[in-house]
């Protein structure tokens, strides 16, 4: 019998007031279009690193990414949320 290796992931989308002005809004809905097994997609207050945002977090790895925007989220997912 296999075990299933995959681990549930969390990604959260910072919403803060400086995140929003930074467009993570457009950032939170493209990843939301995307249906990734073993992954939950949520909007979160202040992560604690603005300027360097749109702020994303991949838990529980706590990998961070910083100055997302929707152009860069297809490689992001196969970087890190697809292997």
């Amino acid at each position: 019998m296999m075990e299933n290796s995959q681990v549930e992931r969390l990604l959260l989308v910072c919403q803060n007031r400086t995140c929003k002005k930074q467009g993570s809004a457009k950032v939170l809905a493209t990843f939301q279009t995307f249906d990734i097994p073993n992954i939950t997609v949520e909007k979160s207050g202040c992560l604690g690193k603005c300027g360097s945002g749109p702020m994303v977090l991949v838990l529980p790895e706590e990998v961070w990414y910083s100055h997302v925007e929707p152009q860069n989220i297809s490689a992001v997912m196969e970087r890190h949320l697809l292997s």
